[in-house]
Order: structure tokens, then sequence, then C-alpha cells
């Protein structure tokens, strides 16, 4: 058997940035679970993905039941499925055992367990109360739950797609001034020109970009140029934030189910007719995070312009500087 200790599971798991429910509420236990999983038994990432499935399909069947003692047996369950959901990562990371289908099927089951417990949860109460704003509710949950996500895909896929570009484009620019350089006659042994600050336009932006790294590949956190500039206070409570692991994004899709499926349940077994207020309040701070998160989006995109039209500005200077005969066309990502 492996002998993993805790401060390996610590350095080689835990994101450099991750949700505070996460930090504060999982990680400590789920660290002590990985190292005892990982060191006693030969249980697998998927193995643990589906135990977290079954959890939380038991937390729906006791959220259908509707009465206090099953919502506060649900919110259990539910934090405890959310608990091997996250365990299920760190033993991939820590063994080395990850795989493509398991980060597909850790996607797929957290949908279908979001799904189950909106469904059984608003459904078991609008049984017991006959009010069709429970329907509604349960509907909202869904949407806001593939909103996020799929928001959040798609901002991923366009900001690799627009680094992809500037990093070809730098290349080529790097490229065709050194040639200039050797046809001036000059000595190239040494670079003349000072690194593009325009590199920097879309650098790692941990709420916008999903980020997996961990503590201890020190990930870079640079933010965009203009957010920067506009919220110089920013920095300082991100950097705050971050001697905690806690990102700036404190509403994020994970506390939103934990509002929905936690906070709200436990709240109704104290206060019948808790669940949607908390759950509109859950929905509120996420989307008012989101917004800022598109923002921030936005606002990287006008730094990517302006630094594309500094580098071909660059790629035309240099390329005035040559013989037609030695330029040659450079491809750029489509």
């Amino acid at each position: 058997m492996a002998d993993f200790t805790l401060t390996d599971v610590r350095q080689r798991t835990y994101k450099a940035r991750d949700a505070w429910w996460t930090v504060l509420l999982v990680d400590p236990l789920a660290s002590r679970l990985v190292r005892f999983t990982a060191n006693r038994t030969r249980i697998t990432p998927n193995q643990l993905t589906v135990g977290a499935l079954i959890l939380g399909l038991a937390a729906g069947a006791c959220f259908a039941v509707a009465t206090w003692p099953y919502l506060l047996l649900g919110a259990l369950l539910y934090h405890l499925s959310f608990t091997l959901d996250c365990m299920d990562g760190k033993i991939a990371r820590l063994k080395g055992t990850g795989s493509i289908f398991g980060a597909w099927l850790d996607y797929i089951f957290d949908r279908v367990r979001v799904l189950a417990c909106a469904v059984l949860l608003m459904g078991g109460m609008y049984v017991k109360t006959d009010n069709v704003a429970y329907v509604w509710t349960a509907v909202a949950v869904v949407f806001l739950d593939m909103l996020r996500y799929m928001d959040a895909l798609e901002i991923y896929k366009v900001r690799n797609q627009m680094r992809g570009k500037m990093r070809a484009m730098q290349a080529e620019a790097a490229e065709l001034e050194l040639a200039a350089r050797r046809h001036r006659g000059e000595d190239v042994s040494s670079p003349a020109v000072e690194p593009d600050a325009a590199g920097d336009a879309l650098g790692h932006d941990p709420e916008a970009d999903l980020e997996e790294q961990v503590v201890g590949d020190n990930p870079n956190v640079a933010l965009q140029q203009e957010f920067t500039r506009k919220f110089p206070w920013y920095a300082r409570v991100r950097n705050a934030l971050l001697r905690g692991r806690i990102r700036p994004h404190l509403i994020s899709g994970i506390e939103f189910q934990m509002g929905v499926f936690i906070v709200a349940p436990v709240a109704a077994a104290a206060i019948p007719g808790a669940i949607i207020p908390v759950v509109a309040l859950s929905a509120a701070g996420m989307l008012a995070f989101e917004l800022i998160i598109i923002y921030k989006f936005w606002l990287s995109t006008r730094d990517y312009s302006r630094s594309m039209a500094k580098l071909e500005r660059r790629v035309e200077a240099a390329r005035a500087e040559l013989p037609a005969a030695a330029v040659e066309p450079v491809a750029h990502p489509s």
C-alpha cells in the first residue's frame, strides 16, 4: 500500500483557489478521507464519483418526504455527496490516475445530481403544500445550474482561443524582428526587444478559467489589465483571500448548490416556507458574481483587441524592413 502523508494530500490535491465552502467545510474532512482511501484501499476516482451520485440520489429521496427530519438528513447526505465528489478529483491528482472519461463522468453525474435533487426537493414541497411556486423554483434551479456551467465552459474556450492567437502573433513578431535585425547586420546574440506587456492582457483569471491548478504549482494569478486599472482595490481583496485559498468569486455554482440543497432544507426544517426565499437569495448572489465574470471577460476582450493591434503593427514594421522574398506567411489558429 502507498504511504501518502497529509502534507502530500494538501500539496498535490488542494487547488490554489477554491470555493470558500470547499476550503472551509469540505477540505478539512476530505483531505483526511483521501489520505486513508489512498493508503488503505483500492477505491478508484470513478468509484467515488458513482458513490457521490448514489449519496446525492439518497439525499433527493429524503427531500421528497418533505418532513423536517428528512430535510435535515437530506442536507447531510448532500454534503457528504459533495465531499465524495471532491475526493474523486483529489485521489486522481494524488495518484496520477485521472482520465478524460473520469472528468466527463464527474461532470455528467454532477448535473444529474442537481437535476434529481431539484425535482425531488421542490416536488416534495409541492405535494406537501400544493404551492405551484415550488415547481417553478425547480425549473429555475436546473436552468441556472446549466446556464452557469455552459457560460463558464464557453468563456474558458474563447479565452484559450484568444491566448492561442496571441501566442502565435507574438511568435511571428519575434521571428520577423529577429530576421530584420539580421538583415540590418545587428548582433542577435541577445534580444533587443523587451517582452511585450500585451502578453499579460489575458493573464489567468481563475474565476473565468476554471482553474484546476494545485498549491504546489505556484500558478500565475495575474488579472486583466483594464479590470485592474478600474478596480485597484480588487487586488488587495484577492490577495487577502488567496492567503486562505479562497477565490473572490464568493457565490459560485458550488455555493449556489449548497444554498439550495443544504441551507434551504435546514432553514425549512426550522421555518416552514423558507426554501423559496433561500433559493432566491442564493440565485441572486450567484447571478451577481456571474455578471462580474462576464464584465471581466468583456474587458479582457478589449485588452485582447488592443494587444493584437499592437502586435500586428510590430509584424508590419518588421516585414517592411525585409525583402519580400524573405517574408513567409505564418498561419494563425482560427
